[in-house]
């Protein structure tokens, strides 16, 4: 995934405090391909790193289980279970001892973040708990304005990769998917940042991410298109049939999903393509997502609230 940010400082993390964090307009400082080591020496961010890549080895430990149902593989609330344990310990090594007493309550979101035991299930609801985690070490100042791009593309990508792997490996059913009207079964925040990511591109328009091509080409690096070619890739997956779509029911085979149009598995996406800009794309997700997800009652009910994410009753001006 390209990347670009300003080089945290090299301070311990033992001296963040959220009282005295001196706050600043960020800069581009990353200019030639040495550069890049600066900003990867973070290391709440290589904590979080290492925290994501213990999930994933987990996964690898539980394999999913000989079942009659295709769908909701019950291996995950095993898998489901170590995390619920092993939580606050994972969220230890990341939080300074100084801070210990945040760890329980930025736990949950972690425990939030990866999808529902009893349902089997994930959506973004479950997304948006992970970017309540983030937000919470921010809050704490264990994450800090320098780390900005690699909270994004280094961490929330990493996270992308690894619920991506439960999705497939535990064949769980998405969470509240709006099918062919929706954006994507599963996430949402990556369109929002990597359409971000595209803004000004001298070469990538909205319209070339519906072009296969494209898409196989440019993926490593945009955070948009790997989120495009993971829906293309559950498409050709048998028995993996989408939320979207029963193919079966449609009398589709695997070679036949792989080979459909894209404005018939994905319609919301196909109407974005038509979007002149970058800019324009991101400013519409932005909307759909507050509309789409934030402002959603079956999404929010299941949000949890505590002392650093609490929540505030409008009041009348």
């Amino acid at each position: 995934m390209a990347e670009s940010g300003r080089q945290p400082p090299s301070d311990s993390l033992e001296e963040t405090s959220p009282t005295t964090h001196n706050f600043m307009i960020p800069k581009k400082e990353i200019n030639t391909v040495p550069d890049m080591g600066k900003w990867k020496r973070s290391q709440p961010i290589n904590k979080l790193v290492a925290l994501l890549n213990t999930l994933d080895r987990w996964i690898d430990e539980t394999p999913p289980m000989d079942q009659p149902s295709r769908f909701g593989n019950k291996a995950f609330r095993t898998w489901y279970a170590k995390l619920d344990q092993e939580a606050e310990n994972l969220v230890a090594t990341v939080v300074p001892s100084q801070m210990a007493a945040a760890v329980p309550e930025v736990a949950l979101y972690l425990k939030e973040s990866v999808g529902n035991p009893t349902r089997i299930d994930y959506g973004t609801g479950h997304e948006a708990a992970f970017a309540a985690f983030l937000c919470c070490l921010c809050k704490i100042g264990v994450l800090r304005v320098d780390d900005q791009i690699a909270i994004v593309f280094k961490v929330f990508n990493r996270y992308l990769e690894v619920m991506r792997k439960l999705q497939k490996t535990y064949r769980m059913e998405p969470a509240g998917s709006q099918g062919v009207w929706g954006l994507d079964d599963f996430q949402f925040l990556p369109f929002i940042w990597g359409s971000s990511q595209l803004i000004e591109h001298p070469n990538l328009e909205p319209r070339h991410f519906v072009d296969e091509k494209a898409v196989n080409e440019n993926h490593k690096d945009y955070m948009f298109l790997e989120c495009i070619l993971f829906i293309t890739e559950l498409l050709t997956e048998e028995p993996f049939t989408k939320g979207r779509f029963s193919w079966e029911q449609r009398g589709r085979n695997a070679a036949s999903m792989k080979t459909g149009p894209f404005a018939e598995h994905s319609n919301q996406l196909w109407n974005i393509s038509a979007v002149p800009s970058w800019s324009k794309v991101n400013q519409g997700l932005i909307r759909m997502y507050k509309a789409e997800c934030l402002e959603k009652f079956p999404v929010i009910q299941h949000f949890k609230f505590g002392s650093l994410l609490p929540i505030q009753p409008v009041t009348s001006s």
